[in-house]
């Protein structure tokens, strides 16, 4: 009896293991591949989790951009406007990598044909990540949000998310460096 439940357990429990793997293990997405889906759910600005077909889901890390970080001035807002831009709704990624974390590197194009990495910079809730991205709409549009003031570029001296994330590595606690006030912003 005991070995009939272990039996069903393990087939219960097998699917639901494979259709949750990591992005990176998917031999069928790689570089240059473009796929469609719908998006399930944000992470945060830059992040979010698309179902494809076959029921697969995958996480893309938006290309060219880092957004803030959770803790940071904007996050809610950078999160939230991502999600009025994509939740619920059929995109088209164009794959460029995987980062160290598994997830999809990806330019991520609305129906419309807008492309998400480009709104959520205009929109002055993103960084262009030039660490790792050279495109120059990218930069020219963070130009612009910078001189027009949008967003987090309406504070003095916004700390990036790369800096965060370095100092927290350091140990350095970056909680007393925000004065959060989203609602008047």
């Amino acid at each position: 009896m005991r070995t009939l439940s272990i039996i069903w357990f393990l087939l219960l429990f097998i699917p639901i293991i494979s259709c949750t793997s990591k992005s990176g293990n998917n031999p069928s997405l790689k570089k240059g591949s473009t796929v469609s889906g719908k998006v399930i759910s944000i992470i945060d600005g830059d992040t979010y989790d698309v179902l494809l077909q076959g029921k697969k889901t995958v996480r893309v890390r938006m290309e060219g951009i880092d957004a803030p970080e959770k803790g940071m001035p904007f996050y809610q807002k950078s999160k939230k406007y991502l999600s009025d831009l994509c939740f619920g709704r059929q995109i088209k990624i164009k794959i460029t990598g995987v980062d160290n974390h598994e997830r999809f590197l990806a330019y991520s194009f609305l129906e419309d044909g807008k492309e998400l990495s480009q709104e959520m910079i205009k929109a002055g809730l993103a960084w262009h990540f030039k660490k790792y991205n050279s495109d120059s709409t990218l930069s020219n549009l963070e130009i612009e949000a910078r001189n027009m003031k949008k967003g987090l570029w309406s504070e003095n001296n916004p700390m990036s998310p790369w800096t965060n994330r370095s100092l927290h590595r350091q140990g350095i606690s970056t909680k007393d460096s925000f004065n959060i006030v989203e609602n008047n912003r």
